[in-house]
């Protein structure tokens, strides 16, 4: 009886996944595989190159300095030698330093794509995932308001093509608030705390915020203000009147430039603006964005403007970036139930011992035909209802009976 019981234990207990992570498989597999694949195809479609980082790296690649997340929230590890290693929680970074150490040189833009998870131990939300697939794009070597409106395009046209079409990319600007901030003399402590209640529309903390600070009344007014500066580029545009300070009026104009760009691109239906959106990653300096769809309170893509971070790496470049959260993306489609991500047409193909042959020539010329075709041979122990369950439960589509030579028969 203690020999059953502990026998029982070890098997839940290999069977038990960690928290926040998890497995995919049959179907939810099968979608991903082709989200992935379709938006792939797009980023080369604009001539970006793939590229591989490690899934983890030193620890001094991700550190505060990089303005990535903070270290509590990285898992963390050591190596033979006492290194501390990290598993990657961003994948911009990495990207920074394959640069900085093999295209230095390379003064002209470039143009990479990548595909990979990250891992990020929020402690605090349960049930979030902890690590998640990104896919995404970073256009090194290229300052120009062009190269930020080609990566909202990309966004837009790798979510198109994947089927979804309700989404909306939210654009702001970081120079705004940070001008604002260097004005009103916010410490570093201070500015994160706002920058937090800013994020969460918190308009009681902002308020109580300012109000401890005596401040310049426009700026007073601007920091009171900043939640509601959102939506079409004219509720942007007015903000322009209300500061002279050179940061933030500069911000705007590039923001008005950048939807001019949009426009052309056919676009700008799918943009809003938020001069409160804030980034939790510290290396953004210009544009940010983040694009956000029903069916998922997070968004879906999160990109903007790090013309600081490569010179951390040795290289003095401008930069721009996006990274398409799968996850969080196939949860939207799932509950849009998006119906332009069908599966090829799917047989499993039953077969008895005297048509073997045949079973397997047939098989052969539909898998030609660019259909998928599981070839199982019947066993006698179980019904055609036993196999017309189990094709109902792996995803195939159909169910075909080789009895003899001369019949194929559909279940």
């Amino acid at each position: 009886m203690s020999y059953k019981f502990s026998e029982h234990r070890i098997e839940q207990s290999v069977l038990h996944i960690p928290e926040g992570v998890r497995d995919i498989y049959n179907g939810e597999c099968q979608l991903k595989l082709s989200i992935e694949q379709k938006m792939h195809q797009v980023l080369h479609s604009y001539g970006f190159s793939d590229i591989q980082t490690p899934m983890f790296e030193f620890f001094d690649v991700f550190s505060k300095e990089r303005g990535t997340i903070a270290s509590r929230e990285m898992y963390k590890f050591f190596d033979r030698d006492n290194n501390t290693l990290v598993l990657r929680p961003d994948m911009t970074p990495a990207i920074a330093r394959c640069v900085g150490k093999y295209f230095k040189e390379e003064e002209l833009p470039l143009r990479l794509c990548y595909k990979g998870s990250t891992f990020i131990n929020t402690t605090s939300y349960q049930g979030k995932l902890k690590e998640t697939t990104q896919l995404g794009a970073e256009l090194i070597n290229d300052g120009s308001v062009d190269a930020d409106a080609e990566m909202i395009a990309l966004t837009i046209e790798c979510l198109k093509n994947t089927g979804l079409e309700d989404f909306q990319v939210e654009i702001g600007h970081a120079e705004f608030l940070i001008g604002l901030l260097e004005e009103a003399k916010f410490d570093e402590n201070e500015t994160e705390q706002l920058k937090e209640l800013i994020e969460k529309k918190n308009v009681f903390g902002v308020e109580e915020l300012v109000e401890e600070k005596k401040l310049p009344e426009n700026i007073k007014e601007l920091l009171l203000k900043i939640t509601d500066m959102y939506g079409d580029i004219e509720n942007i545009s007015h903000a322009k009147t209300l500061t002279n300070n050179p940061c933030a009026v500069k911000a705007i104009e590039r923001l008005e430039e950048l939807y001019a760009i949009l426009k052309s691109y056919g676009v700008s239906d799918y943009v809003t603006f938020d001069l409160g959106l804030i980034s939790k990653y510290n290396y953004y300096t210009g544009i940010i964005f983040k694009a956000y769809t029903y069916g998922t309170g997070e968004p879906i893509v999160k990109g903007g403007r790090y013309d600081n971070l490569m010179k951390q790496f040795g290289k003095e470049a401008p930069a721009i970036g996006l990274a398409i959260v799968v996850d969080q993306l196939m949860t939207a489609i799932d509950k849009q139930d998006n119906e332009d991500n069908e599966s090829k047409e799917s047989y499993l193909v039953l077969y008895e011992n005297n048509c073997r042959k045949k079973a397997i020539d047939y098989a052969k010329s539909c898998r030609q035909e660019g259909k998928e075709i599981q070839l199982t041979h019947k066993d006698p122990n179980f019904s055609l209802e036993d196999y017309k369950a189990h094709a109902n439960r792996i995803g195939m589509q159909h169910l075909l009976y080789m009895k003899n030579e001369d019949s194929i028969e559909q279940m």
